[in-house]
Formats: structure tokens, C-alpha cells, sequence
């Protein structure tokens, strides 16, 4: 009939393991870890999902208010070429008065030494004259006369400078 061999004692090893296998419930464990495997992988998977939806959007704000913070930069830097210019544009404006203030000045103060020379020069004139006439007087007149000459010409002088 059946030998018993060793292919036997193998066999019926392999159908007590088996046996085992479904009386403990393996098969169902197994099952089982795999499914919780499977439901972690998926709510790994969701989550995921969820952060990169999170870092999409936190992405898309970023670049807006960077978009934003380049406009804001864009506009101050604006703000500050328009202050230069206007700055500029006073400074020169200030530059010129003050050079058109100085030329004035300094035309007054040309004005007044001309003025005060004229007044040297005629007054130079006058005393000259008066030594001339004094002189050429003291030559033909006697000096009664020349006294009164003399008089009368300083006097006229002295109305003529007041």
C-alpha cells in the first residue's frame, strides 16, 4: 500500500504547517496587515496629496506678494528718480539765483567804485584846478585880490560838493 517514505512525512509535515496556518488565522492576519498596509499608503498618499495642495497655494501666495514687493520696489524707486530730479532741478534753480545775486552784487559794488572814483578823480580835478588858478592868480593879481578870488572859488566849491 503507501510506502512511508520520506515524501510522505514531507507531505503530511506540509498539510499540519498549513493546518496550523488556518487555525491561526495567518491567512487573516495577513489580510488584515496588508490592508492596514494599503490604508496607511492611501492616507500617506492624502496627506501628500494635501501638503502639496498646501505648498501649491502657499507657492501662488508667495509669488504674489513677491509680484507685489517688485511693484512696491518699482514704485519707490520711481518716487525716488522723481525726488532727485525735482531736488536737481531746485539745486540749479537755487545755483542760478545765487550766481544772479553774486553777478548783481558785484555789478553794485563795480557801480559804486566807478562812482566813488569819479568822485576821487573830480575832486582831484577840483583841487588842481584851484592850485592852478591859484597859481596863475598869484602870478597877475596882487594879493587883495587874490584873497578874495580865493575865497570866492572855495566857496563855490564847498556849494557845489554839499
Amino acid at each position: 500500500m503507501f510506502a512511508l517514505d520520506n515524501t510522505f512525512f514531507a507531505f503530511v509535515g506540509l498539510l499540519i504547517f498549513l493546518a496550523l496556518i488556518v487555525y491561526l488565522k495567518v491567512p487573516g492576519m495577513m489580510a488584515k496587515s496588508l490592508d492596514d498596509r494599503a490604508d496607511q499608503i492611501r492616507n500617506e498618499l492624502a496627506e501628500a496629496k494635501r501638503l502639496r495642495e498646501e505648498a501649491q497655494h502657499l507657492l501662488a501666495e508667495y509669488q504674489r506678494k513677491r509680484k507685489e514687493a517688485e511693484a512696491d520696489a518699482a514704485n519707490i524707486v520711481a518716487a525716488a528718480e522723481r525726488e532727485a530730479e525735482m531736488l536737481t532741478t531746485e539745486a540749479r534753480k537755487k545755483t542760478e539765483e545765487f550766481v544772479a545775486n553774486r553777478t548783481a552784487l558785484s555789478e553794485q559794488k563795480i557801480k559804486q567804485a566807478e562812482a566813488d572814483a569819479m568822485k576821487a578823480v573830480r575832486s582831484a580835478a577840483v583841487d588842481l584846478a584851484i592850485a592852478a588858478a591859484e597859481t596863475v592868480l598869484a602870478n597877475k593879481a596882487g594879493g587883495s585880490v587874490q584873497a578874495g578870488l580865493f575865497n570866492d572859488a572855495v566857496n563855490e566849491v564847498k556849494t557845489k560838493l554839499n
